[in-house]
């Protein structure tokens, strides 16, 4: 199984970049997560076009988007608890506080808003954040997070860079 991840797309209207993105990396996934900030309905809109998508509700992302996400999102897919959140909080806490939020019976949690990738384990849960689909902050090019999971459910993540 494939889960792509991505985070702070920080658009406010799909481009042709984001458009090759999705076809290359995120259309043919089993799951599309975004961790906050799409910042606009239509970028909303252009995700819900993967079959199996789901979000968090970002800092950055306008009002209306209140209507149809949360800032904490659970998904259960083929026996995988997955958490889905943006973050808050000084960049060296925002991973503490996405895992003391969901606790430990996740197997995933995934989150943004630091812009810089992440794949390590917060009090016993593997968190993940796949860095920024446009703007990262840790001198790495833009990215999206690759999970693959085998069918013992041990997970592997790549970070594929998008540039």
């Amino acid at each position: 199984m494939r889960i792509a991840v991505i985070s702070d797309t920080h658009l406010r209207e799909p481009n042709k970049r984001l458009t090759e993105v999705f076809d290359k990396y995120l259309a043919n996934a089993d799951m599309l997560l975004h961790c906050g900030d799409m910042v606009s309905f239509s970028m909303w809109q252009f995700f819900c076009q993967h079959h199996n998508f789901h979000a968090a509700l970002g800092n950055c992302d306008e009002w209306a988007l209140s209507d149809y996400l949360t800032p904490l999102e659970s998904v259960n897919f083929k026996g995988i608890r997955i958490g889905i959140a943006h973050g808050w909080g000084s960049r060296s806490q925002v991973a503490i506080n996405v895992a003391n939020s969901f606790g430990p019976d996740f197997d995933l949690v995934c989150y943004g808003h630091t812009h810089i990738q992440d794949w390590s384990i917060v009090n016993g849960v593997q968190m993940l954040n796949p860095g920024s689909l446009t703007s990262p902050r840790d001198d790495l090019p833009p990215s999206v997070a690759i999970v693959e999971v085998d069918d013992e459910q041990n997970m592997e993540c790549s970070f594929v860079p998008v540039d």
